[in-house]
């Protein structure tokens, strides 16, 4: 899958250090696990989807020995034009309930660089999940390293009686909505291990919610639920993502629409939501 992940040029760079697998995952993650215990430092460039294949490797592989391996997860959330069979859906879900690994998603080109880079550098199993084809539009800026740590969330603004809580490329859907109705808004950046003070600090908001592209059994908002909940959290949590469903052949932009995940369904679910 060289070509799908735009892997070409890095090929025909560094020749000696690109393994073409084809389409053979559970081979990929195994082989990967392999590298790691000869001195070498692999990163597993795979499509979300493709990544299902390899679980059962995922698992005993990598992640219960806990080898230092780098997840490059491509199409994850809606892919549009490819369909359902390549929609990255699960990835969250799937991946957050096995221990020692590490789950970043970035919400835009400057936060991939950086989180891609600190992914690298942890020492053991990372995985970082990004959507295909183009970004929207965040120049990266290699130099703006300070803030980027494992598990640590962004705070974009202050706000008033709501706290939203983004995991990802939906970003773009939910920061004029903050904004224009004075809600606190955090990047996220990882959904494991998740920012504990972030939370301590939607915590003191009346209503949190929680934004993914992902589908909402298991994701982001159910890791979110699971924390205020032991915590004892006293107000309401409204966790909007990916409806239980394949999703209909489409565009990015008709996918988001059928999910309620463009930004005038958002704000309509959240206005519904405050008003009950």
């Amino acid at each position: 899958m060289k070509e799908g992940s735009g892997m070409v040029n890095f090929e025909k760079e560094y020749p000696e250090r690109f393994y073409d697998v084809a389409i053979a995952e559970q081979h990929s993650v195994t082989f990967a696990a392999g590298l790691s215990l000869e001195g070498l430092k692999p990163v597993v460039a795979i499509y979300s989807t493709f990544l299902q294949r390899g679980y059962d490797q995922f698992i005993h592989d990598v992640c219960l020995e806990n080898i230092d391996v780098t997840f490059a997860i491509d199409r994850a959330g809606i892919v549009g034009e490819d369909g359902p069979t390549h929609t990255g859906s699960f990835d969250i879900s799937f991946m957050r309930c096995i221990p020692n690994i590490i789950i970043s998603c970035p919400s835009n080109e400057h936060e991939l660089w950086h989180l891609l880079n600190i992914c690298y550098e942890h020492k053991g199993p990372a995985a970082i999940r990004y959507p295909r084809g183009s970004g929207i539009g965040v120049q990266p800026k290699p130099n703006e390293v300070e803030g980027f740590k494992i598990g640590k969330a962004k705070k974009i603004k202050d706000g008033q009686s709501v706290c939203i809580l983004n995991f990802g490329v939906l970003i773009d859907q939910i920061d004029q909505i903050a904004e224009k109705k004075d809600y606190t808004l955090y990047d996220m950046r990882f959904i494991k291990p998740i920012d504990q003070d972030a939370l301590e600090h939607a915590m003191q908001h009346e209503i949190i919610i929680t934004l993914e592209d992902n589908t909402l059994l298991g994701g982001c908002g159910s890791a979110v639920g699971e924390q205020l909940h032991k915590q004892k959290f006293k107000g309401n949590l409204l966790s909007i993502g990916l409806k239980d469903e394949f999703p209909a052949h489409g565009s990015r932009k008709e996918i988001l629409r059928e999910n309620g995940l463009d930004e005038e369904s958002i704000q309509k679910k959240i206005d519904n939501f405050l008003k009950n």
